[in-house]
């Protein structure tokens, strides 16, 4: 099975993950194609300085997140985070998205579960095959 592990750190985000998430048809989705429910928010991570996560936009295991009602879409990876958890990295089909900016959901609040804060760096395998 092909993965890459991806680093970075994490950052507070604006809250635009979390009303997305909770939306009923995202959270639907969630679950029948990730296999959890996640926590109502993500945990936004500022990528390592040279991570390279081009080889994501045409992996085999990218799973679809339809849009609804012009709302926009995006996909997701399924991930180990920090080696203990799973989750998945999402990313969003959003024009003017940093390239340098993942957002991860898991079922659990990641911050609490993990002890993570602000500027603590993290680890993330996601699988590509």
């Amino acid at each position: 099975m092909k993965s890459i592990t991806i680093e970075g750190r994490i950052s507070s985000g604006e809250g635009v993950g979390s009303q997305f998430v909770k939306l009923p048809w995202v959270e639907k989705q969630f679950e029948e194609k990730l296999g959890f429910i996640p926590y109502s928010g993500t945990l936004n991570i500022r990528l390592s300085h040279g991570v390279d996560i081009s080889k994501l936009k045409n992996a085999e295991k990218r799973i679809r997140i339809n849009s609804l009602k012009g709302l926009l879409g995006g996909w997701c990876f399924k991930a180990l985070i920090m080696k203990r958890l799973w989750g998945a990295i999402v990313v969003p089909d959003v024009q003017e998205y940093p390239d340098d900016l993942l957002e991860i959901l898991a079922p659990v609040n990641l911050r609490k579960t993990l002890g993570l804060k602000d500027g603590m760096e993290i680890e993330i395998t996601v699988w590509l095959e």
